[in-house]
């Protein structure tokens, strides 16, 4: 390839970076619900012909992104290339064929060129309900857990199925919203496949290939090249986290090789009776991400930067979950995955990754009807209210871990309004939480206190899915663990981490979310820094004399 043609070939790769970014923001502009308008719960992206990620959007999740990279082969080998016409547009929400539970929904729509297909362009995101159960741990199988959608047709060279449509109505407790989310998805596909006609055209290519070759091979050799630079070498891991009933064992033996680092989470404990079972293809996504985020940060995301990052688990654990298991939760196990491999990769490149952090998105669902015992407002009604927060991630070897931010998830915090406006709920507190950060060289993130309850005229059933109750997150080179998980209703009598629990009438419920780890000797923290805590309140003066035995405003 000529100098002209490698330049060239860099500006359309990024230009098919700004492509799927565009396409994601068309999706949070047009979308109904607020876990993607508000805190961008989705994935975009733009495929080949043979369905390999070619480009994916800034905007959006790991889990959706590295996840919905498998997804497109199994819509090519279900639907059939030679059967796909334009103005085709596919969806499916298996858990094991999309992006791992279903309430997520992921829209396929394939791009053609000249009457040619081209490739495809992916998008997904997560909707409010989907029927069964609700949106919880509470189900036995994935059959209780909601509409399960096979990959399908959702329109039909230009024509909705309108059967599909009235199904799903019949079938979900906010239809609105989530018919509306479906639409958006559909119509952000269209934007991207407008945008790259355009971009072929202005470059005068027919189609992908060339592009398609030049990404790929890069992005290969470039994520290889990092890996090669690391000393080859084998380390083991265990995080222990709290499960359902029963605490889970998250175990890897995490190997760096001269092309690859492959993750075997042999050991890793069986699957539960509940609804926090992973499937493998969301595990896999979570593996990527973290390494990539450790050794190839800036190298794009796509097909050829995922591949050295290889995965292994043995069927029937909880991290390789296999039909018809319940995952509902499958991201409160799977956003661990992280700082499990994360544990096993400091022992061999020490001083690059952070301490434990929460790790998983503190996210709850209030379920919300006309109060019954006493006489219920007359604008009573019933809704159906999810919220996504995050507690704070764990420290860096030279930085202070983030104040209420979702790692690995990037999951938005969700505003108060946005949230009180999509149904009857009162959000009486949401502030930082002092004293949650773990003390080290570097302080752990602090997390969230949030305080809320049905409104006037309503009672509600809140469905719980935190974890860092019991098992808190640990320190790393002397550094001390953050505050744990405290979930309670307002006259102190607890709620369980996970599960659907009815909140007495006229009560509120008090989330106290989990801070991340310290890192280092708490004893090497500079005491300027310890005194900008205690100034910003992100920890009492008490506890700087506690946790780092000096009084920094004496």
């Amino acid at each position: 390839m000529t100098a002209t043609n490698t330049v060239a070939s860099q500006v359309m790769w990024n230009r098919l970076i700004s492509v799927v970014e565009e396409q994601a923001q068309a999706l949070i502009r047009t979308a109904f619900s607020t876990s993607v308008r508000e805190a961008g719960d989705l994935s975009a992206g733009v495929y080949d012909r043979e369905g390999r990620m070619l480009a994916q959007a800034v905007t959006g999740t790991p889990g959706h992104v590295n996840s919905m990279a498998a997804s497109v082969g199994h819509f090519i080998r279900e639907i059939g290339v030679e059967a796909m016409e334009e103005g085709d547009v596919y969806i499916t929400n298996d858990p094991w064929k999309g992006t791992g539970h279903l309430h997520d929904i992921t829209v396929v729509t394939p791009s053609f060129h000249g009457g040619a297909l081209i490739g495809f362009f992916a998008c997904t995101a997560h909707v409010v309900d989907i029927g069964g159960r609700g949106f919880g741990a509470d189900s036995n199988s994935v059959f209780e857990e909601g509409l399960r959608m096979p990959i399908m047709y959702f329109a039909r060279k230009g024509e909705v199925d309108r059967t599909l449509v009235q199904i799903m109505r019949a079938n979900i407790r906010e239809p609105d919203q989530v018919v509306g989310d479906v639409y958006a998805l559909a119509a952000c596909n269209e934007i991207g496949h407008r945008r790259l006609i355009a971009m072929l055209e202005e470059f005068g290519i027919p189609d992908l290939t060339e592009i398609a070759a030049f990404i790929l091979d890069n992005s290969h050799r470039a994520t290889v090249e990092r890996i090669a630079a690391l000393t080859p070498g084998t380390a083991s891991h265990t995080m222990t986290i709290d499960g359902f009933a029963t605490p889970v064992d998250l175990v890897v033996s995490l190997e760096i090789m001269a092309d690859r680092i492959h993750s075997d989470f042999s050991g890793t404990s069986p699957v539960d009776p509940k609804g926090i079972n992973v499937p493998l293809v969301y595990t896999e996504a979570y593996a990527a991400y973290a390494l990539k985020c450790a050794i190839a940060p800036d190298i794009p995301n796509n097909a050829a930067s995922l591949a050295p990052f290889t995965v292994s688990a043995p069927d029937g654990c909880i991290l390789n979950a296999t039909d018809p298991a319940p995952v509902a939760l499958r991201h409160v196990i799977g956003h661990m995955v992280p700082d499990t491999i994360f544990g096993a990769l400091d022992q061999l490149v020490p001083d690059l990754v952070p301490a434990e952090g929460a790790g998983s998105l503190c996210n709850f669902q209030v379920s919300i009807r006309p109060r019954t015992d006493v006489e219920a407002t007359p604008d009573a009604r019933r809704s159906e209210v999810l919220m996504f927060n995050s507690g704070g991630a764990g420290a860096r070897p030279s930085l202070d871990g983030l104040n209420a931010t979702a790692f690995p998830s990037g999951v938005m915090t969700m505003p108060v309004e946005a949230t009180e406006h999509t149904g009857p709920v009162i959000i009486w507190r949401k502030e930082l939480r002092d004293g949650s950060g773990g003390a080290g060289r570097q302080r752990g993130g602090v997390g969230q206190i949030i305080e809320l309850s049905a409104a006037e005229g309503h009672q509600c059933d809140i469905s719980a899915m935190f974890d860092r109750v019991r098992h808190p997150a640990r320190g790393r080179k002397g550094g001390l663990e953050g505050g744990a998980t405290v979930f309670t209703v307002d006259d102190g009598t607890p709620l369980a981490g996970k599960g659907r629990q009815a909140v007495p009438p006229g009560h509120r419920v008090v989330m106290h979310l989990p801070g991340g780890a310290g890192y280092g000797d708490p004893a090497e923290r500079d005491r300027e820094a310890l005194k900008r805590d205690v100034e910003r309140g992100y920890l009492t003066r008490d506890d700087a004399i506690r946790d780092y035995g000096i009084d920094p405003l004496a």
